[in-house]
């Protein structure tokens, strides 16, 4: 098979960095890909396709995104390193008109960016999609799970997402119910996505190798429905993540405990809702001795459906009384 990226080595990604006088940095979380095998898996796993407009975050010097660059139509990196621009500008020169650069922190990433980086592609590839349709990276470890949720969340266009993460995240990311790493971060993310492949990577396929085990899954877009198959409006939305983190508050407790602890300590707007809580589960139709980790996504919509009829029960109370 032929290969896919000649950055793929160990020996080429320091040829790189030399030739313009960088190193690898530790505080960026910078561990570049050597295994061309690796490449074509995750290739394959995202499959991409030439009419595909790919969303990749931490390029570094192109590794990855030269095999993404071959396969779909065009990409936008995301890349907060000031020193990697001048690098991918050499490293993806064949595939300038195909390609472009977003330099600001991912975190910090706005569709409007996007836009303005890809006005170039304009007129010169099929389809008139303004926005990515798809995420595929080896993300920084640090902010890998706020960015794969935060990007769901806002970037509707998004289809799915093919990313290496920590093994760790990635055992969250994929939970499910009832098992230990299922937590209010799974809660959240499976509103939006739920896992469609994955595959293990060692720290020897990384220069220089961390130390971690990290995962490549892929995640699929799923409808943003309740168990009737109604639309989850934006309060809604909130309102089942505030109930996600109540649940989990204290993993161990029961939901009516773990609920009780976290709404009581959240000031003066919520903490009235503690004293609701019987009435919320009598609404959700949820037995509170269960716990967090026994519910399913379409329960926890249950759950934020009925703090919203509690939290307005609330401050019907509060104007009476005013």
């Amino acid at each position: 098979m032929a290969r896919l990226s000649p950055l793929a080595s160990v020996s080429q990604t320091r040829a790189v960095l030399e030739a313009h006088g960088l190193s690898t940095k530790y505080s960026l979380g910078q561990n570049f890909l050597i295994n061309d095998a690796i490449l074509q898996k995750i290739v394959t796993l995202a499959d991409l396709a030439p009419d595909d407009f790919v969303l990749e975050v931490g390029p570094g010097i192109g590794t990855l995104s030269i095999a993404l660059l071959k396969h779909a139509g065009r990409v936008v990196s995301v890349e907060r390193d000031p020193d990697l621009p001048a690098v991918l500008e050499e490293t993806l020169a064949p595939w300038a008109d195909r390609f472009a650069l977003v330099q600001k922190d991912a975190l910090d990433l706005k569709a409007d960016d996007i836009r303005g980086a890809s006005a170039q592609f304009a007129g010169h590839l099929p389809g008139d999609q303004p926005l990515p349709t798809k995420l595929v990276s080896n993300l920084p470890y640090a902010v890998a799970a706020t960015v794969v949720l935060d990007y769901f969340e806002r970037f509707a266009s998004l289809e799915s997402a093919t990313v290496m993460v920590q093994k760790e995240v990635a055992d969250r990311m994929a939970a499910c119910p009832g098992s230990k790493n299922y937590g209010a971060y799974t809660v959240k993310l499976r509103l939006f996505a739920e896992p469609d492949g994955r595959f293990a990577v060692g720290p020897g396929n990384f220069f220089p190798p961390p130390r971690v085990e990290s995962a490549v899954l892929r995640l699929n877009r799923r409808p943003l429905v309740d168990d009737a198959g109604n639309p989850v409006d934006g309060s809604t939305l909130e309102a089942t993540c505030t109930m996600a983190d109540a649940a989990f508050a204290s993993r161990r407790k029961t939901l009516a405990n773990s609920c009780k602890t976290y709404f009581a300590g959240r000031g003066a707007q919520d903490a009235p809702v503690a004293e609701t809580l019987p009435r919320l589960f009598e609404l959700a139709e949820l037995d509170p001795r269960r716990r967090g980790e026994t519910l399913d996504v379409a329960e926890f919509i249950r759950l934020g459906k009925a703090l919203m009829k509690c939290r307005q029960a609330v401050r019907g109370e509060r104007s009476a009384s005013a």
